[in-house]
């Protein structure tokens, strides 16, 4: 089963659910970057309060402005850009009991940005540190590499017969516009996926919104990887959500 998502920056509780919950990431790094997305930026929450808020953003320069695609865009300046990852995510996780495993995520980011100034580059491994921290141990891939149709449903199926998927997760937003039938030509079936929708769970009413930082810095990575493989059961092997 495969999922396939760009790459973003320490992200979102409701994507890190959906890569999770497959078996192989397809990294979308060949589309066209956006500002407003969260290829360069994540919103931290504070740990004892996640309705107070903060954004973390690398400044980003697009070398061939708007049609810039996601793997060409730069860092405008690193070294202050890791100096402002490193505070900033001390400053709002550098209390939870569960440092030693936060501290590995920003820890593989960090090391990054001595070799890449690539934004791509540091939002993908920013993505499968996280990954790892829960035990995740699936194939990651960039689409840059597979050579695909123009349109965008026709895309993301040739993504995942090219990889030998079996199956395709599909997360809400996908919902929205995906055409199943490049899918079913390909005899790849589509799966709906989506978080829990309990605004009385603190972490799943805010998974939208907020890195997944704070719910490695809140649980822990076996009690968080435990929540996740629940709603990653509840929805494919039919278990009680």
């Amino acid at each position: 089963m495969c999922a396939i998502h760009q790459p973003n920056l320490f992200p979102r509780l409701s994507t890190l659910a959906k890569l999770y919950s497959a078996d192989r990431w397809i990294v979308l790094d060949d589309v066209q970057f956006a500002r407003r997305d969260y290829q360069h930026r994540a919103r931290l929450a504070a740990l004892d309060d996640p309705d107070r808020q903060q954004w973390l953003t690398l400044p980003t320069c697009l070398p061939h402005g708007r049609p810039t695609l996601v793997n060409q865009a730069r860092l405008a300046d690193s070294r202050r850009s890791r100096r402002t990852v490193r505070l900033l995510i001390r400053q709002f996780y550098g209390r939870s009991p569960h440092w030693a495993s936060v501290g590995e995520v920003l820890d593989a980011v960090l090391d990054l940005f001595e070799t890449t100034d690539r934004v791509a580059d540091l939002a993908r491994t920013s993505t499968i540190a996280l990954l790892t921290a829960l035990g995740w141990s699936g194939e990651v891939l960039d689409s840059s590499a597979v050579p695909t149709r123009e349109g965008r449903s026709e895309r993301l199926a040739d993504l995942a017969e090219a990889s030998g998927s079996t199956d395709y997760l599909c997360g809400s937003g996908g919902q929205r516009y995906l055409d199943h039938q490049p899918f079913i030509a390909h005899g790849i079936p589509v799966l709906a996926f989506h978080t829990p929708v309990d605004t009385d769970d603190r972490l799943w009413s805010r998974a939208r919104r907020i890195s997944g930082l704070w719910a490695l810095s809140k649980l822990g990575p076996h009690n968080l990887a435990a929540r996740l493989n629940a709603v990653r059961e509840a929805q494919f092997l039919g278990a009680p959500a």
